[in-house]
């Protein structure tokens, strides 16, 4: 029988074991029942923290220290929320920790894509709408073609026109605005408005102004026409535009640098677009030919009204002259109106006012977008106070003439000083009555 344990057969090497030719220790090898401990985890390099207090008691649950072994967890990987512990609500790290700081960088790439996308849809949205509003101009007036102009002077010089004409009205529309059927055009009102160093003036020209009109070519009967003396009117019904511009430079000395001008139908529709105008009256207006009738107050005029308001001229005590002033003062308001918050940030509004102002705005060729907006802008700023509006200096205002009835006579001294003043671009003292 043998009495050696299993896979013992007596034999002297295993009694006494192999001596140091094994690899193994003999403790190992004698006492095979014996487990062997664990090797350490291995633990990666990036999150390996070392071990901190580790006689320090652990968690107070009543277990006792804390040694790593007794959690599971690795040393400085705890779940108590100790030093060197991620804490179990923040997988990613402590407050300073990979995830917060990855989460602060997703943060500030959404936000820079983001301002980047705005940006880059209002670039696209001002491209589009400007190509769109500069394809829509009218440009039809030559200033190229006008003969013998002044020498240019400082500032620039707007020349903008309010003419008689019924182009895109229906007989009914005739009907309702008090325009009649008048063949031709005339000019209705007449302004120039100069933007310069020292402000800007808003100076209106009487279209019963008596004149001297130059002489020039029919453009359609190819006619001679000699000099001639005339209501300033006359210019713009013999010549159209062109002869309007040379007549006005004539007779200034001022050279007309921008051309603007809109019909009844036009004027009405751009009122109508931007929701009505605005207006505070002193007094009762009521105009049979204009047909306007309004009470006394602040009010808003739609497109209609507001043609008729500054159409009319019989409750004026001077006529044109009281006809003009309400001229200045609409247009103002309708330029503050046309460039506020309200309408320039509301694009249900604003492209609107854009489309119809566009539509029936007749310019000259030489006109640009920013150029429209620049005479806009500097109506805008007469009504805030920065400038002044005025009349040319009057001499006569009930002048009888010959063929023309009676017109209207400039002080010719005052009136010079005026224009050049404006000319140079110099501060305006020749300030004729309001």
């Amino acid at each position: 029988m043998n009495d050696w344990p299993d896979r013992r057969n007596g034999a002297p090497e295993e009694r006494y074991g192999r001596g140091s030719t094994g690899t193994e220790p003999e403790g190992a090898r004698a006492m095979p029942h014996v487990r062997r401990p664990a090797p350490p985890r291995q633990v990666p390099p990036q999150q390996y923290r070392p071990p901190q207090d580790y006689d320090a008691p652990g968690p107070s649950d009543g277990r006792g220290p804390s040694d790593g072994y007794n959690t599971g967890q690795v040393y400085g990987h705890g779940s108590g929320g100790g030093r060197g512990g991620t804490g179990r609500g923040n997988p990613g790290g402590g407050a300073g920790g990979p995830g917060a700081r990855a989460g602060a960088r997703d943060w500030r790439k959404r936000i820079k894509i983001g301002a980047i996308a705005l940006v880059a849809t209002a670039l696209v949205v001002s491209v589009g709408t400007y190509f769109w509003a500069d394809g829509k101009m009218r440009r039809e007036v030559d200033l190229n073609k006008v003969a013998d102009r002044p020498a240019a002077g400082s500032g620039t010089n707007y020349l903008i026109v309010g003419s008689d004409s019924r182009e895109g009205l229906s007989e009914a529309d005739k009907k309702d605005l008090h325009t009649g059927s008048a063949d031709g055009k005339r000019t209705d009102s007449m302004m120039i408005l100069h933007t310069g160093d020292n402000g800007t003036t808003m100076l209106s020209l009487p279209r019963d102004s008596y004149v001297t009109i130059p002489a020039f070519t029919g453009a359609t009967s190819g006619k001679q026409y000699a000099q001639s003396t005339h209501k300033l009117n006359r210019a713009y019904s013999d010549g159209g535009a062109e002869l309007l511009v040379r007549t006005i430079e004539y007779n200034t000395g001022l050279r007309i640098d921008h051309y603007a001008e809109i019909g009844f139908g036009g004027f009405r529709n751009l009122v109508d677009a931007l929701g009505g105008v605005d207006m505070c009256l002193d007094k009762p207006v009521k105009d049979r030919d204009s047909g306007a009738d309004f009470k006394a107050g602040c009010q808003t005029l739609d497109g209609a009204q507001s043609l008729a308001f500054v159409r009319q001229r019989h409750q004026e005590a001077d006529q044109d002259l009281g006809r003009m002033r309400n001229q200045q003062k609409f247009l103002n308001t309708l330029a503050k109106q046309a460039a506020s918050p309200s309408t320039v940030l509301n694009p249900f509004r604003l492209y609107p006012v854009i489309g119809s102002g566009l539509d029936t705005l007749v310019v000259d060729k030489d006109m640009g977008l920013w150029d429209l907006a620049s005479m806009f802008w500097a109506m805008k700023g007469v009504t805030g106070g920065d400038g002044q509006q005025l009349t040319v200096p009057i001499g006569n205002p009930n002048l009888p003439t010959r063929s023309d009835g009676e017109a209207v006579a400039w002080d010719k001294v005052k009136a010079k000083q005026l224009f050049d003043q404006l000319k140079n671009d110099d501060k305006v003292t020749a300030v004729a009555p309001k």
